[in-house]
Parts: structure tokens; sequence; C-alpha cells
């Protein structure tokens, strides 16, 4: 009875421990005002389901002691581990053993200030390997619908074209949704950082040829025009006059 006890208890453990990847929580009036300096006192409100009261953090806190003194107990403790202002904090559970070693034990990231447990790697796997399998079902039972036999013709496929078009017309109408404010509103930011650490090159646009101003008290001189056309033209009619016959002389005629 007792082994039966232990067992079922084990079970319960690590259905709440799997449970746990699924369960998010936050404080909407932390959110506006959190930094690394507050971020420890974010995580370790009561009502936050990832805080172990029984922490050498609530101990510390508790004899309004410096956080350096962490270092110098035995236990479990929460330490910042990573920032990237101002969306994503990541704080972890360790189990101190002696001043220079620690054991890990869980990861929670807080993006936008919403706690989130990390999945450890055996779950992390144990997914990937439950979708790929899913996956690879889906695909065999649909490639075997498709799939016709006959005692005179043998085996053969046979899709529906109508079902194939109506899959590919669904797929054109699905819309991408909008990103929200608050995504535009961070990707706005990034570019901004990145364009202040990585300014883009202007080329000079080519100015035009300045043009000599003439005042109007200067003269200009004005060379006369040739008429190459006259010319010309003067020339092709003594040409056309060479190169036609003499008219023909009529005889008088006496009285």
């Amino acid at each position: 009875m007792n082994v039966f006890v232990q067992i079922k208890s084990v079970r319960n453990t690590n259905f709440v421990a799997e449970n746990s990847l699924n369960l998010t929580w936050h404080d909407t009036a932390w959110i506006p005002v959190l930094n690394p300096g507050n971020i420890l006192d974010y995580f370790s409100e009561r009502s936050n389901p990832f805080y172990d009261r029984q922490c050498n953090n609530e101990l510390i806190k508790m004899q309004r002691l410096s956080q350096d003194q962490l270092a110098n107990m035995t236990g479990i403790e929460y330490v910042l581990l990573h920032v990237q202002e101002p969306i994503l904090y990541i704080i972890r559970k360790q189990y101190r053993q002696s001043p220079t070693q620690v054991v890990p034990q869980t990861d929670y990231y807080i993006i936008a200030g919403v706690v989130h447990q990390a999945p450890d790697l055996c779950t992390f796997v144990n997914s990937r390997l439950t979708n790929t399998i899913f996956n690879l079902q889906s695909a065999f039972e649909e490639a075997k619908s498709f799939s016709r036999y006959h005692p005179s013709k043998g085996y053969w496929w046979e899709f529906n074209q109508q079902e194939q078009s109506d899959k590919s017309e669904g797929k054109k109408k699905r819309k991408e949704e909008p990103g929200s404010f608050f995504q535009r509103q961070r990707v706005d930011l990034l570019l901004g950082e990145l364009a202040k650490k990585f300014p883009p090159k202007f080329v000079a646009p080519s100015q035009p040829e300045a043009k000599p101003i003439v005042a109007a008290d200067d003269h200009v001189k004005v060379e006369p025009k040739v008429e190459v056309k006259q010319e010309k033209l003067t020339q092709d009619k003594q040409a056309d006059s060479a190169g036609k016959p003499p008219p023909d002389k009529k005889p008088k005629l006496s009285r």
C-alpha cells in the first residue's frame, strides 16, 4: 500500500511538472517599470507560481541582507542570468552547494513581462519527435486513401483534383495576420538602434554645371550667321542650268 501511494505521488508530481510548461504569469502593474534592478523582486511576487518560498532569496529578503550573501549560503536560489532590455530577462533556479559550485535546475524567461518556464532538453526532444511521428502518420494515411486496387487492373493511384484545388484556394484565401502594436514598436526600436550603429551612406547628387552669368552692361559679340543653304541653292541652280541643253532656235518667217 505504501509503495502504491509513493508511485501515485511520483506520477502526480510529474504531471504537475509537465503542466508547468503551459503556465504563464504576469502582473500588469509591474510591466511598465521593469528593469534589471527590480526584475528579481517582480519574480518573487506571492502570486507567481514558479517562485519557491523556501529559497535563499526569500531568507535574505526577510532579513534585509544584500544579494551578495547568496554565495555564502547553500540551497535553492534564483539569479538573473541574461538581460536584453527592454523585453527579455532570463532567471535561473539553481542549487548552491558551495561558494564556487552550483547545479542548474530550471530556467525561466520573462518576455514582455510574461513569465514562462523554459523546457528542458528531454521535453524539447520528445515534443519534436511527437510532432514528427504525427506528421508522418498523417502523410501515410492520406497517401493510403488515394490507393486503389482491382484484380484485373492491379494497384493505381486516384487523386481527386477538385479536393486539391479547394485546398490550394483555401491556402490562397488565408491572409497573414498583421503584427501587434507591441511587435511593431519593438521592431522599430531595433531598426533605430541598428541605424545608429551602422549609419547608411548617402551618395551626393551630381550638381549641374554652372552657366556663366552675363551682366546687363556687358556687350556680347554676336557672330554673323553664314547662310549655307542659300549658297547651296545657287550652286544647285548653276549646275542645273549648265546641264540643260540650249533652247532650239526657230527660223523667222519672212514677209
